[in-house]
C-alpha cells in the first residue's frame, strides 16, 4: 500500500465547532435562540444546506434559504480555523506515514474556497500528495471520480491506497473505485444512522485505532516494515 486517503470534515479534522459558532450567530441574527451542539455536531458532514435547513426549518425553495446559506459560508470563512482541530490520533498518525514514506491525501466534498484556507491553517503538518475538492472533479462522492484522481496524483494504483471516512458517501465512494475503506463512528453520524452497516472494511471508533488497523492488516510486523499488500478486504 502507497496512500492512505481521509475525508476531511468528521474524519480528520474535527470542524464542527467552528460551525456551531457560526449557525448560532446567524441564528442570534435572526432573533432566535442557540441550537445544542449535538444536534449540529450531526449534520456537519451535510454540508451548509443542511445546517440552514436545520437552523432555520427551511428548505432550497423558500425564499430565504439562499441568502441563510451565503450568509453562513461567509461567516464560516471568517472563522473557520479558530476551533478547528485535528481528531486525536490523527497528527501522529500523519507523522508516522511521512516517516515511513506513505503519501496520505483527502478526498473531500468541502468546495476549495473553504478547503485551502483551512489547510493553511495547519501547514504545521505532513504536505499531503493530494487534495481533491469538488471543483476538480464533474462528479463528486459518493462517485469514485474524486478518489481515482486522488490516486492518480499520488501516483499509486487503487488497490494500493486505502480511504476513510465518516459517511456513508465515503465507504461507497471508496468501494466504487476499488480501495478497501475504514468507517469512522467518531465523526459525525446522522441520528438513527449505524456505521457499522455501510459496508466498510473495517470501523473504527476513534482516530487512535486507524494507526494499529493499518499495521495489524497492511503493514508487515517490522515496525518500519514496508505495507503488506495481502490481506485485503480483512474486516476487523
Amino acid at each position: 500500500m502507497k496512500a492512505v486517503l481521509f475525508d476531511l470534515d468528521g474524519t480528520l479534522f474535527d470542524t464542527a465547532p467552528d460551525f456551531i459558532r457560526v449557525l448560532n450567530q446567524l441564528r442570534r441574527e435572526e432573533q432566535l435562540p442557540p441550537l445544542p451542539d449535538s444536534e449540529i455536531r450531526a449534520v456537519v458532514s451535510n454540508g451548509a444546506r443542511a445546517l440552514v435547513t436545520l437552523g432555520f426549518g427551511t428548505d432550497e425553495n423558500h425564499p430565504t434559504f439562499e441568502g441563510l446559506r451565503q450568509r453562513l459560508l461567509d461567516l464560516y470563512l471568517a472563522h473557520l480555523a479558530e476551533k478547528t482541530q485535528p481528531f486525536p490520533g490523527i497528527e501522529p498518525l500523519l507523522h508516522r506515514l511521512s516517516e515511513r514514506g506513505i503519501a496520505w491525501g483527502i478526498v473531500t466534498n468541502k468546495p476549495e474556497a473553504y478547503t485551502t484556507p483551512l489547510m493553511r491553517a495547519f501547514s504545521h503538518l505532513p504536505t499531503p500528495g493530494a487534495v481533491i475538492c469538488p471543483d476538480h472533479v464533474a462528479n463528486r462522492k459518493p462517485d469514485p471520480e474524486p478518489i481515482l484522481l486522488a490516486c492518480q496524483q499520488i501516483g499509486c494504483r487503487p488497490e494500493e491506497a486505502i480511504y476513510a471516512g465518516d459517511h456513508e458517501r465515503d465507504i461507497a465512494a471508496g468501494r466504487a473505485a476499488g480501495l478497501p475503506t475504514i468507517a469512522c463512528s467518531y465523526g459525525y453520524i446522522d441520528n438513527g444512522d449505524d456505521p457499522a452497516r455501510w459496508g466498510a472494511d473495517h470501523l473504527v471508533h476513534s482516530a487512535e485505532e486507524i494507526w494499529p488497523l493499518l499495521q495489524r492488516h497492511y503493514i508487515e510486523n517490522s515496525e518500519l516494515g514496508p505495507f503488506n499488500t495481502s490481506g485485503l478486504k480483512t474486516s476487523l
